[in-house]
């Protein structure tokens, strides 16, 4: 299964789509608050921020386009649940079954997914990033590095580095992922282990018979050797702001 993360100047178009032919019952959205139980409820539109929705029962429902933002779905039933286009941002799915449901284009920024079940769900065009405890079968080594890579251009480094270490764990042999993880431990001052993972990446590119990779992973070498010096004036953006307009070209050589 493949996503992809979607750029910011699209998240408001994504977020708030319009779905034709579909309105939130009402009565559904009453049913829901007072009782959890709302199986295949009409909630398409539904205001339901901050609601504690926990074990609710929401199998097969139409959430689309709904706001969902910080409720409290831990361990809800979701499955088969049309969730496309909803906002989940920092929404609480510890435990929850969305299993084959609809996350196209759900915002799941900030979303806590530890121990949920997404076996089958459609993730494409989902806005992933800073979302906690996203199982690693719901991706390939080269979906969690570019994952790596919109946290890092957020500047959360380190949950960049734990997407490039679930890709690596994947793809040992991902030269792209030691390159960036490289700059994101450079960012955080792990000089040292920075260091190792430019020339790791320069290894692996060399084994490739990427002349270019190789080349581009001893100028990270470089750079990260002058930000370790103190006397050396330090530049705006950090290491992802310096080499972050490499990415699409490690990209290209990775994939």
């Amino acid at each position: 299964m493949k996503f992809k993360i979607l750029t910011a100047a699209l998240l408001v178009a994504i977020a708030s789509p319009t779905f034709p032919g579909a309105a939130e019952n009402l009565q559904h959205t009453q049913q829901l608050l007072s009782t959890r139980q709302c199986p295949d409820c009409e909630l398409s539109g539904a205001g339901l921020v901050l609601a504690n929705l926990a074990g609710a029962n929401l199998k097969g429902a139409n959430l689309a386009g709904a706001n969902l933002s910080r409720a409290n779905l831990a361990g809800a039933d979701l499955t088969g649940a049309n969730l496309a286009g909803t906002s989940l941002f920092g929404a609480n799915l510890t435990g929850a079954n969305l299993s084959g449901a609809n996350l196209a284009g759900t915002d799941l920024r900030n979303a806590y997914l530890s121990n949920a079940t997404l076996l089958g769900v459609d993730l494409s065009n989902a806005f992933l990033v800073g979302a906690i405890g996203l199982p690693n079968y719901t991706g390939s080594a080269e979906d969690f590095y570019r994952l790596g890579i919109a946290e890092a251009r957020a500047g959360n480094y380190r949950n960049a580095i734990d997407y490039y270490n679930r890709a690596l764990a994947m793809k040992p042999d991902l030269a792209a992922a030691y390159f960036a993880r490289s700059m994101a431990r450079g960012d955080l001052n792990d000089y040292v282990g920075a260091l190792e993972d430019a020339e790791m990446a320069r290894q692996l590119y060399a084994s490739l018979g990427s002349a270019e990779g190789e080349e581009l992973s001893k100028q990270l070498s470089e750079v990260i050797q002058a930000r370790s010096n103190p006397s050396e004036p330090k530049r705006e953006g950090g290491i992802m702001g310096v080499l972050g307009s490499l990415l699409p070209t490690l990209l290209r050589l990775a994939f």
